[in-house]
This record gives C-alpha cells, structure tokens and sequence, in this order.
C-alpha cells in the first residue's frame, strides 16, 4: 500500500523507468553493460516504492499516552526553550527518518488543532542543531485532554524538498491519522509538559502511530 503523496512521482519513475529500460536495451549492445543499467533503473524503482509505502497497522489509541509521529530513531531528549507557540520550557523528543523510513507524520495525540502554521527556511541537515528554527518547517499544536497543548514540527532534512501538512486549525485530530508527508529524509519534535514521563531512550527506532514516547 502506498501513500497518496507517492501516487504523481511513483508513475512519473515508472515511466520514466521503463523508457530508459526500453532505449538502453535497444541501443547498448553490451550484455553485462545493459543488463547493469536495466537493474540499476530498478534498484532506482523499488527505492522510490520503498520511500512512499504506507503499511497497514493495527493502532492502539490512549488518551493517557503520546504516540510517536513517525517511523525512525530517536535522536533528542531534553529540556529547551520552545520559541515559537509556548515560549516556556518544554520536553523535546525529536525522531529521525532516514530516505527508506515510512514517512507518513501522524498525530501524537488526539484533540482540537488550535495552531498550525508553515515556515519556508534553509535546508541544513536535520540532525543539525538549528534545523528546528531554521529549516523549511510546519508547527502543529493540538489540545488533548490530558497533556494539554502538545506540539509537532516537521523538518526538511537536506533531502527533503516539501512538506506536506493536513492540518487545520478548529479541526479535530484523532491520534494516529494522518497528519502530513514529508518527502526524502527529514524529522519531526515532538514538545511536551516538562516533567512528563518519557518511555524512549536516545537512538531507539520508533514506529510512528505505535511506539508510545510518554505516557502519563
């Protein structure tokens, strides 16, 4: 199963494959030259159905719990000074998907979106310090019941070159649908309540919709 995001660019590659297969076995006369190019173009094709695959899971949905947004490893837990929506201190979990990650964002919790905005910005890779406030980015702060505000931001990595965000501000989110798409490589943070209970630890791989990040 695919995401819809994949739905222009996986046709737009198979094409694009299969055009190149059909002119390379016409014109190389090199067996083993042709043959290499041929799976070259493949190994191409299953990257880019790798990248824009959308697996079928089972969620559990809590209220009592923060789920992860996205599939990938968890590269920051700590304190910060969140700048743009609380400007307070804040719990950060910030997940990182490499290119072969799923890469659908979903939310963490369930509740009224009460803020989401787009930052165009750089393209600094996202494991980078000042990729949260400097990078191509979407902020989304949905109200749950029992954290409160809690806040997700999408980064473009070096790779990524759109974002996409479903989000609308007075819409309700429900915990693991799908919030946006960010396409090649990026990552998304997570700000909770200082004191929250965290369930991760740093460079644990995560699955978005199901590893729960906190609980209370």
């Amino acid at each position: 199963m695919f995401h819809k995001e994949g739905t222009k660019i996986i046709f737009f590659t198979l094409a694009i494959v299969v055009l190149l297969s059909l002119v390379v076995n016409h014109f190389v006369g090199n067996s083993l030259v042709r043959g290499g190019l041929i799976l070259t173009l493949v190994v191409f094709l299953i990257l880019i159905l790798q990248f824009f695959r959308n697996p079928r899971r089972k969620f559990l949905t809590s209220t009592e719990q923060v789920l992860s947004p996205v599939d990938g490893k968890v590269v920051v837990i700590e304190e910060v000074f969140e700048k743009e929506y609380f400007k307070d201190k804040r719990l950060q979990i910030s997940v990182f998907m490499s290119p072969l990650n799923v890469h659908v964002t979903r939310y963490p919790v369930g509740g009224e979106i009460v803020y989401s905005k787009y930052h165009p910005g750089k393209y600094l890779v996202a494991w980078h310090p000042k990729s949260s406030e400097e990078n191509e980015r979407t902020t989304v702060v949905v109200k749950s019941d029992q954290f409160g505000d809690v806040l997700h931001r999408q980064i473009a990595g070096a790779l990524a070159k759109r974002i996409v965000n479903y989000a609308e501000e007075g819409a309700v989110a429900e915990q693991t649908a799908d919030s946006g798409f960010i396409k090649f490589g990026s990552r998304v943070d997570v700000y909770l309540p200082v004191g929250t209970k965290v369930n991760v630890t740093l460079n644990q791989k995560v699955k978005g919709g199901i590893t729960v990040l906190a609980e209370k």
